[in-house]
């Protein structure tokens, strides 16, 4: 088994009101019924805005903060999910319904081994 990492993209701005981000929530939440159903499930999370965003870099050893996302972009990694799976295309397959849930793009990358 391999372990996938399920990056959840959406748009940058205000998130979707109540009529659509509660289906969204019913949707995710039977996914990750059934992933923990199949022994898949590992971790997830949603992430706060960019704007909740600090940047930490090191120059010439002194440790510079800035605030905000290090990238600026019409899309944000707005959250994950940590699976395992048996090869690529099972992770794939997890991944479109993740896609299908959220309504949104998703990255599906495997850890290196």
């Amino acid at each position: 088994m391999r372990t996938y990492l399920i990056s959840i993209f959406q748009p940058a701005g205000p998130p979707p009101g109540p009529e659509i981000l509660e289906p969204v929530m019913r949707e995710l939440a039977t996914l990750q019924r059934e992933l923990q159903d199949a022994g898949a499930f590992v971790f997830s999370a949603p992430l706060g805005p960019p704007s909740t965003a600090t940047v930490v870099r090191v120059s010439d050893g002194d440790v510079l903060l800035t605030d905000g996302p290090f990238l600026e972009s019409k899309e944000f990694l707005g959250g994950f999910t940590v699976i395992t799976a048996e090869d690529l295309d099972a992770a794939l397959k997890w991944g479109g319904r993740m896609a299908a849930a959220t309504t949104l793009p998703v990255e599906v990358r495997p850890f290196q081994a």
